[in-house]
């Protein structure tokens, strides 16, 4: 395990989770992820892992459709909300400080595929 010193002011690269909104294109629709940094921390972001694998989901690599998924450490619910959009029934699992922000962004998809996020 490593420790680094997050300073932002220093680091462009993490800019972009400052940003109270995040707009992705998966499964022929956008989505718009809520981020909140600032209250919530690491939790509350969309990480390149959670972008990485819901292009690996979208490319067909596993087969979501009629399966059932868990989002472990769901954060915001990007790859959970992929995965529903693909056809899978998603429930999330995560600590509670992000559950709100997940919740809003969940309730956003819904407009896609209700019946596929639990």
């Amino acid at each position: 395990m490593a420790l680094v010193p997050y300073d932002e002011t220093a680091v462009m690269g993490l800019q972009r989770f400052h940003k109270p909104l995040a707009t992705f294109s998966f499964a022929n629709h956008t989505i718009q992820i809520q981020q909140d940094w600032r209250q919530l921390g690491v939790a509350a972001v969309v990480w390149d892992a959670a972008v990485v694998l819901s292009t690996y989901l979208e490319m067909g690599a596993v087969e979501l459709r009629g399966r059932s998924a868990v989002e472990l450490g769901a954060g915001t619910g990007l790859v959970g909300i992929v995965a529903a959009l693909l056809g899978s029934e998603v429930q999330f699992a995560n600590p509670t400080e992000t559950s709100d922000l997940r919740h809003s962004n969940i309730q956003k998809a819904q407009a896609f595929k209700a019946s596929r996020i639990y």
